[in-house]
């Protein structure tokens, strides 16, 4: 049996033929228990937006981690939760979606906090997909003392019987990080990579700019705005230049009072997104940008269904 963290040699280059092992991974949890930020740390570049907000999430994001062991997919999804309207609804659905297809599943629980109720649901309800073998995974000990992470490690351990492993970690700062990859790569499917070795992430360069334009807008807004806010992108063109890139975005909100909470005074908030969203868009694009924000209101877009058609959910 080989040891934790160790990985069968590859025969082959892993990317080039099936000696190597590739397949899914998601990870699940109550939210924001770190799933978005240990899938960025893992892939090594940005491609999903964190938040301190709960459920900053809304898609599922698919981040490719290579290693000479092999592919893995990293499918980052919405913290699942007790659901207050359609759009909550429609973001669990898409977990349960999600569950069923891949090879294995992470539950995170963070080693600042005890296990609680929550945790114990979750746990419970991966025994409904068979076919995903499950890693417990306890994240944030760079902010926890080392009794906390004993205590968490033991209180994981006791949610389920056929974990497959338990490690604790901190994406902060990678502790652990290389255990937890050569272990999933161990759990995969023997097979060819499923993307280029050079693709970090299927999400579309529109898809990306506007979570960073979200990401930006969600940063010090009260409680309960965060789940208020959408992204749509109305249009990204380069000059003929070549070094300027014109991007206008819409920023969607349910209420005249939240707009007006975004634009702050004299525009003040909304320029200070831009500046924030603009940093981050121009490494993507290889350009200078113009951003332009517009900040519209469609009411109580979360329990619209058309509305919630048009925003991508």
């Amino acid at each position: 049996m080989p040891e934790e963290g160790a990985v069968p040699a590859p025969e082959t280059s892993p990317t080039r033929g099936p000696a190597g092992r590739s397949g899914f991974v998601t990870f699940v949890g109550r939210p924001n228990v770190g799933k978005s930020t240990l899938t960025n740390a893992l892939v090594g570049e940005k491609v999903a937006i964190t938040s301190d907000k709960p459920q900053t999430t809304r898609r599922a994001i698919r981040g490719i981690v290579n290693r000479p062991g092999g592919q893995l997919v990293i499918v980052d999804t919405p913290g699942l939760h007790k659901p207050r309207t359609l759009l909550g609804q429609r973001l669990n659905d898409l977990v349960e979606q999600v569950l069923g297809d891949v090879d294995v599943i992470g539950f995170c629980v963070p080693a600042t906090e005890k296990v609680g109720p929550g945790d114990r649901r979750i746990a419970e309800s991966l025994s409904g997909y068979g076919r995903a073998k499950k890693v417990a995974i306890v994240t944030k000990t760079d902010a926890a003392t080392r009794e906390q992470i004993t205590e968490r490690l033991i209180e994981v351990d006791q949610l389920r019987e056929d974990w497959a492993a338990v490690i604790p970690l901190s994406a902060l700062t990678r502790d652990q990080l290389d255990v937890l990859t050569d272990e999933l790569l161990t759990l995969m499917p023997e097979g060819p990579a499923l993307y280029p070795d050079d693709v970090v992430t299927d999400e579309s360069t529109e898809d990306r700019i506007a979570e960073i334009i979200r990401e930006a807008a969600l940063d010090g807004v009260r409680d309960e705005l965060p789940h208020s806010i959408a992204v749509t992108i109305e249009d990204i063109a380069e000059r003929d230049t070549g070094s300027l890139t014109d991007v206008y975005a819409n920023i969607v909100v349910e209420r005249d009072s939240q707009k007006a909470i975004i634009i702050g005074h004299k525009g003040s908030r909304l320029r200070d997104v831009g500046t924030r969203a603009r940093a981050q868009i121009e490494p993507l694009l290889g350009t200078k940008v113009f951003l332009k924000l517009h900040v519209r209101v469609a009411k109580e877009w979360q329990r619209d269904p058309k509305q919630l058609g048009r925003l991508g959910f």
